[in-house]
């Protein structure tokens, strides 16, 4: 099982009355989007779009890592008809944004670790929600909620906050705590231990229940660097460790309750009008 976050972020036009809306950094808030300071184009779509790599654990709770590739979507300005452009075109670091929220997570098999032996198989899941936060300057808090479909049906979030600074141009540098909960039936899929699955682990695994509530702490920081007017290089990294219930979790003690993620990628930006 892997998690990979699909889209960067999109500001929403759902905030009104003379809000100010400022651009999240990423999908999940963690994802790769250009620096703020990057030319944005006055066209009422800027599209940046790359292709990355994201070595990240290879299930919930693995001690083992794997490579993935990580498509990237990052929204600077987007047009919608009868509402008008999201954005104006001008660099907003203060007031509130909302943005979509999505994660796709691998599907998990027994054969993916011996650790694993006994376990039934979970097919790959989509989750799709949304986030809200407020930024002033140099600070952004944001939470996340997301619903799950097909692998599992439960739900998930995520609640951080982000020291941003921009130590030279076109430079820009994100970093700050997270906090992951989950549903009960998150955490059953993917954490819990049914009695079935331990007695076909031949002794490997407990049968193991668990409830909802926080999953995991953590640690997340980010940098963007526009090489020129229209494509970035970006650099992510992660670190979340299992706590409560889910550190509990025989999966998890059989694996590693500490879980580490490196992404790197590069982005290309597009400009176009559709609406005249």
């Amino acid at each position: 099982m892997r998690k990979t976050s699909l889209v960067s972020a999109l500001t929403a036009a759902a905030f009104l009355a003379g809000a100010s809306l400022a651009a999240p950094s990423a999908l999940a808030q963690d994802g790769m989007a250009a620096p703020q300071d990057m030319p944005l184009p006055s066209k009422q779509y800027v599209i940046d779009v790359g292709i990355g790599a994201l070595v990240s654990p290879k299930y919930e709770g693995a001690d083992k890592m794997m490579v993935s590739p990580l498509p990237i979507v990052s929204f600077g300005r987007f047009y919608l008809p009868g509402l008008g452009q999201v954005s104006d075109g001008e660099t907003t670091t203060r007031g509130f944004f909302v943005f979509p929220s999505i994660n796709f997570v691998g599907e998990r098999k027994a054969s993916d670790s011996v650790k694993l032996t006994g376990t039934k198989k979970i097919d790959w899941a989509l989750e799709l929600g949304l986030g809200a936060g407020f930024r002033y300057d140099w600070f952004s808090a944001f939470v996340e909620l997301r619903q799950g479909m097909n692998g599992h049906t439960g739900q998930v979030g995520q609640v951080g906050a982000d020291i941003i600074l921009n130590p030279m141009e076109r430079l820009e540098l994100a970093f700050g705590p997270r906090a992951d909960f989950a549903s009960g039936k998150y955490m059953s899929t993917y954490l819990g231990v049914t009695a079935a699955e331990a007695a076909a682990s031949l002794g490997n695994l407990t049968p193991y229940k668990i409830g909802g509530g926080f999953k995991s702490v953590g640690l997340s920081g980010r940098a963007s660097y526009a090489v020129t007017d229209t494509t970035a290089l970006h650099l992510q990294a992660g670190w979340d460790r299992y706590i409560g219930d889910a550190r509990k979790s025989p999966i998890v003690r059989r694996g590693h309750e500490n879980q580490f993620s490196v992404g790197v990628g590069v982005t290309y930006r597009f400009a176009f009008d559709l609406f005249d």
